[in-house]
């Protein structure tokens, strides 16, 4: 697959899915089902004809086939069909390797097929209801209806983490001596955050991080919604003659979110004259090296790649503390 095709704007609102198939295997009567799923454009490096694989000692899990060699780079294979719990993959010409960058680390995945990209819109990005996340196991972050079939985001983040728990984000204990640190005098003696994140887990975790460090959070499950939680704040201090900073001071944002994604927000939040002065971080699984200028693009102040928790409510002070800097 060619990268020239990757959208090349941000805060557009829009994302492109590379939609791929699962087969299960025949039932009795010879019928076989299949799955439609997507991953976003921006995660996948190549998708390739499978590789020759050498099997590994000690797999974390079944669903782990082994690793692969790839231009010099030695990168492990996941059986995605076998990690739904759906049996091993039926191996056929149309089998395809869908090689992936997230997290800050490179993972592969062998599917059934591969049939297109999308172009669409976040607004056509469905969250997935509470019976549809306790069925897939909250391995699903949205979903996409076409006329003839439904198309399921799986959570490619959760995959990994499943697969290798010490990659996994999870609030050390040891951190909140570091984060102390960085902790400036203020007038003020609470700190106030919104967090838009659709991940139930995450955003739990962002807020009993921020929490720890003597944060007020407000916790919203997408932009569109944090986007609301702005311009009610903005209004309610225009009302009241304060200043913004007065109700809030940082806003914590992931990207992939259904109906606003955070680049779109970021951009919003950018371009508008009250609520510019709110710094604004990116805190993402798609912050690497090959993306970050997508963040840029739009003003993000900060953009930390998940699971790096550790880092993101440091900077949130840091930040904080630059801008009571230039209001002095």
């Amino acid at each position: 697959m060619s990268q020239s095709n990757i959208l090349l704007e941000s805060g557009t609102n829009e994302l492109e899915l590379v939609e791929f198939y699962i087969d299960e295997k025949p039932d009795a009567s010879g019928n076989a089902y299949r799955g439609y799923y997507g991953v976003n454009v921006a995660k996948v490096l190549e998708i390739i004809r499978m590789p020759a694989v050498t099997q590994m000692p000690n797999i974390p899990h079944p669903s782990v086939l082994g690793a692969f060699n790839l231009r010099s780079r030695i990168i492990p294979l996941v059986d995605l069909s076998l990690w739904l719990g759906k049996g091993a993959s039926l191996m056929h010409e149309n089998t395809k390797v869908i090689v992936s960058e997230f997290n800050r680390m490179i993972s592969a995945f062998m599917v059934s097929g591969v049939t297109r990209i999308h172009r669409l819109s976040w607004t056509q990005v469905e969250a997935p209801g509470r019976h549809l996340n306790e069925y897939s196991g909250n391995s699903v972050t949205g979903v996409v209806r076409f006329d003839d079939r439904i198309l399921l985001v799986l959570d490619m983040e959760k995959i990994v983490a499943e697969l290798n728990p010490g990659l996994a984000m999870k609030i050390e204990d040891a951190a909140m001596a570091s984060i102390e640190e960085a902790k400036s005098p203020s007038h003020k003696e609470h700190f106030r955050a919104l967090i838009a994140d659709d991940s139930t887990s995450i955003r739990r975790m962002i807020g009993t991080m921020l929490e720890k460090a003597g944060f007020e959070v407000t916790q919203t499950v997408n932009g569109q919604e944090a986007w609301d939680t702005l311009t009610a704040l903005k209004a309610r201090a225009a009302e009241e003659g304060k200043p913004l900073t007065d109700f809030l001071d940082i806003i914590v944002s992931d990207i992939e979110m259904p109906l606003m994604d955070g680049h779109n927000l970021t951009k919003r939040i950018k371009d508008d004259p009250a609520l510019k002065v709110l710094p604004v971080i990116l805190f993402s699984s798609l912050i690497t090296d090959r993306l970050r200028h997508k963040g840029d693009s739009v003003g993000a102040d900060e953009q930390i790649s998940k699971p790096n928790i550790t880092d993101l409510t440091r900077r949130a002070f840091e930040l904080i503390a630059e801008r009571q800097h230039v209001e002095v």
